[in-house]
């Protein structure tokens, strides 16, 4: 309702002026007093409407509210030519009158899609922050594709490495929704799951020192999408940007969108050394399999080694010689034998 009021005294004020001005009934000195007062209630008004107001919101509203008073204008153009024709009484009175009333009819156009375009930006404000498009600006400029990081990909850690490492390059944004999910399983009042939050709150902190990238917390949200994995893939979506995961779930909806996604486990996956039918690994044995005699170890990069009569070697490390690789969609899964050394290996281990 203020704002409605707001921009009735900008229509009164506009109008009064061009018909002040137009006149000559009115004594000159009587028009400066009436525009200054007018002009010191406007001013007033606005300054008490602007200090409650955010900074987007007088952004957006100031842009609005130009582009409505531009649009105006060139809509007014023919009432403003329309006053240099005949049509035009050629008395002097008659045609002031007519002269004052196109100006001020012209000036109500612009005053009228300035008031549209003000409320068009104020609305915009509500669901768009300034750092959005500072950010979307500067991307356009130097050509950058951020990389938006979810909740689990922070749990898990290893971004961070790979950010360490300058894999991981360009500009890191982390919605204040995830931030707020990832607070919120710092506070629980499971252990695991507090300590899964500390831990992600720990990697953000690396992260944010990491000198061979830039990071920033963005406040974009989207109210009506209530479903976080949804609204993240939306937020990286807008911003032309890559989502890093690991949620298979989150995946596949990015998939659906067309979001490009960077998976860290399809990356851990790429990034093992193969292994091998008949190749020969030492091996740790670390307890017993599901099937009888069978032992389990595990290579550096956390890939299960099942060794077949490998139970008699639980806590010993052993030669095994592969014989299958299992790839399933998780990782993969690798059978070997204990090798068996021959006579001439046992005197030399003898030596």
């Amino acid at each position: 309702m203020s704002l409605l009021i707001f921009l009735f005294l900008i229509t009164l004020f506009i109008g009064s002026f061009v018909h002040l001005e137009t006149s000559t009934f009115i004594n000159p000195f009587i028009k400066s007093i009436i525009v200054l007062f007018c002009s010191l209630l406007l001013f007033i008004f606005i300054y008490l409407k602007l200090r409650k107001m955010k900074s987007s919101q007088i952004l957006f509203g100031i842009s609005g509210l130009f582009l409505g008073i531009l649009t105006g204008f060139l809509l007014s153009i023919p009432l403003l030519i329309l006053s240099n024709y005949s049509v035009i009484p050629r008395d002097s009175m008659s045609r002031e009158i007519s002269l004052s009333y196109l100006q001020f009819l012209a000036f109500s156009i612009i005053t009228g899609f300035g008031y549209a375009g003000a409320l068009l930006g104020l609305k915009q404000a509500k669901t768009t922050k300034i750092a959005d498009i500072l950010w979307i600006i500067k991307k356009e400029v130097i050509w950058e594709e951020p990389k938006i990081l979810d909740t689990n990909v922070l749990i898990d850690g290893r971004i961070a490495d790979l950010v360490e490492l300058g894999f991981i390059k360009g500009t890191i944004l982390i919605p204040r929704f995830v931030l707020r999910e990832i607070q919120y399983i710092a506070d629980s009042p499971d252990p695991l799951r507090r300590a899964k939050g500390k831990r992600a709150l720990d990697i953000l902190q690396k992260i944010k020192k990491a000198e061979k990238i830039k990071f920033d917390i963005i406040e974009k949200d989207i109210p009506e999408i209530k479903d976080v994995d949804t609204k993240l893939v939306e937020i990286t979506r807008t911003l032309r940007g890559t989502l890093i995961t690991n949620d298979l779930n989150l995946i596949k909806i990015a998939q659906l969108r067309g979001v490009p996604v960077l998976n860290i486990n399809e990356l851990a996956q790429v990034m093992r050394p193969p292994v091998l039918p008949g190749e020969v690994l030492k091996l740790f044995i670390v307890k017993e399999g599901k099937e009888p005699d069978q032992g389990v170890g595990y290579l550096d990069d956390g890939t299960m080694v099942v060794v077949e009569e490998g139970r008699q070697y639980i806590g010993k490390s052993i030669d095994v010689v592969i014989h299958s690789v299992l790839q399933t969609s998780t990782g993969r899964m690798i059978f070997g034998k204990p090798k068996i050394k021959d006579s001439s290996d046992e005197i030399q281990d003898e030596v």
